[in-house]
């Protein structure tokens, strides 16, 4: 069979890019290894994840912060098994749904492990030993990642876990020790704290979340510490060993002294790598960096022209919105169209409770850059909204070109920013300044009202209610 583009994984850069394709008019056919579309972000990592954490936000709230509601309740329990079994229905409802959106786009869905026979036959082998050989003109490569881990840590799946095991565990751990304090030990680390486990976060770099602006790490560990999750940053992990049920972690501090951690799971939580198994790069001559990644140009075609590659297999920051965008720009590409993207603008989100957000540049990028700039922040504490709903803690920051007034970056901390941080992306794509974001009127009362005051303080130095 023959397909004007084939695309390898059906993650959100796959399924968006084969969908976008065929609203062109191509004709796309997409393979995938699991039974279940969707890739990493639907079944085991953004969907699931965030199911999890609504659920034990709702326990959690109903623990502390019923009563100053007025709303008395017997003391809350849950059923962890019933949590996971909701989990698990969202992430089918939800991979169903990508089955739908094949079906309805004519999109030809092949299941089996695809691999390259040359640049343009693909073969599709199967759990029952046989395998399809399909040709496209095109081929989009977009198979992920993993779970990274430590070369001397040994992953158990029982004890020893990633962030995919976290997700299906059997009971809630009496201590979790979490190595990799950034967005998916957080978030983990969020679920389980609010279900009673104790929570260690041992974190190599001197800041949590060591990606974001620093005054962002600085307030999710202040809010973080209060909620009971502990932490030891600046620490290098040497060993994991397990005993029995009990887990051992030893790391050596800043001062170079060893120190034990005790725990009966362990997270480990050190990022991501690119997943390229099977594929058979080799064979076609594809070519990777030293980390793994396929090397792409600005179109994100790889060396081989008809061969292209999108989201986690390529640089760049290993999130599904990031992915979803590529597969769109290679898509159109291929239709003759001439698509953008701003990767500067691509924002990064924390979905712990308060939520953490950022687009466009840090502090420490734009001092880095020699960059002047101005900053205007904006404490949550300082909302009507905030105060009516209880979710005081946190930020608005505004970062502002001292000479044009372009608004260069924007952090937050606080309920909700991980929907309020796309006003800021969009100002920022049409090139806005710190003075038109304060001028326009926002709704009252609102979190959004957050944003325009901190424009408003990078803008003239003048919020109005602080």
């Amino acid at each position: 069979m023959k397909y004007d583009l084939i695309v390898i994984g059906s993650g959100p850069g796959g399924y968006i890019a084969a969908i976008r394709a065929s609203q062109l008019g191509k004709k796309v056919a997409l393979i995938e290894k699991y039974t279940a579309l969707g890739g990493t972000c639907l079944n085991v990592g953004c969907i699931p994840s965030k199911a999890l954490l609504d659920s034990s936000h709702h326990y959690y709230d109903a623990v502390h912060h019923f009563e100053e509601h007025g709303i008395s309740v017997e003391k809350p329990s849950f059923d962890f098994g019933k949590m996971i079994e909701r989990k698990s229905k969202v992430v089918e409802t939800t991979t169903g749904g990508i089955k739908y959106l094949m079906d309805k786009n004519n999109i030809e869905v092949y299941e089996g492990l695809g691999s390259f026979e040359d640049n343009t036959h693909v073969r599709v082998s199967k759990k029952d030993g046989s395998f399809e050989l399909i040709e496209g003109v095109n081929i989009i490569i977009a198979t992920g990642s993993k779970p990274a881990s430590l070369p001397f840590i040994k992953i158990d799946k029982d004890r020893v876990i990633t962030s995919t095991e976290a997700l299906k565990l059997k009971e809630v751990p009496k201590h979790l020790l979490i190595i990799g304090g950034g967005v998916i030990g957080l978030e983990l680390g969020s679920v389980y704290n609010r279900l009673g486990s104790e929570v260690t976060v041992i974190e190599y770099m001197d800041k949590i979340v060591p990606g974001m602006d620093t005054d962002i790490s600085k307030e999710l560990l202040k809010v973080f510490k209060k909620q009971g999750i502990k932490f030891a940053t600046s620490h290098k992990v040497k060993s994991v060993e397990r005993n029995g049920d009990s887990i051992i972690v030893k790391a050596t501090d800043k001062k170079d002294r060893e120190i034990e951690f005790n725990g009966d799971y362990c997270l480990v939580s050190v990022g991501r790598k690119p997943f390229t198994n099977g594929l058979g790069l080799d064979k076609i001559g594809v070519e990777v960096n030293e980390r793994g990644q396929i090397i792409t140009n600005n179109n994100l075609q790889t060396n081989i022209s008809n061969i292209y590659a999108i989201g986690d297999v390529v640089q760049g920051a290993m999130l599904a919105h990031k992915a979803e965008e590529e597969g769109v720009i290679v898509a159109e590409f291929l239709a003759g169209q001439k698509p953008h993207i701003n990767y500067n603008l691509i924002p990064g989100i924390v979905y712990t409770w308060p939520e953490a957000a950022a687009v466009g540049k840090t502090e420490q990028e734009l001092k880095d850059n020699q960059i002047e700039y101005k900053a205007g922040k904006f404490s949550m504490r300082a909302l009507g909204r905030s105060r009516a709903s209880g979710d005081i803690d946190g930020f608005v920051k505004v970062l502002a070109d001292k000479n044009t007034d372009e608004i260069l970056g924007v952090h937050m901390v606080g309920a909700r920013v991980a929907d309020l941080i796309m006003e800021a992306a969009v100002a920022m794509e049409f090139r806005a300044s710190a003075e038109d974001l304060a001028r326009i009127c926002h709704g009252h009362p609102t979190y959004s009202e957050a944003v325009k005051e901190a424009a408003k303080a990078a803008w003239d130095g003048m919020p109005l209610n602080a």
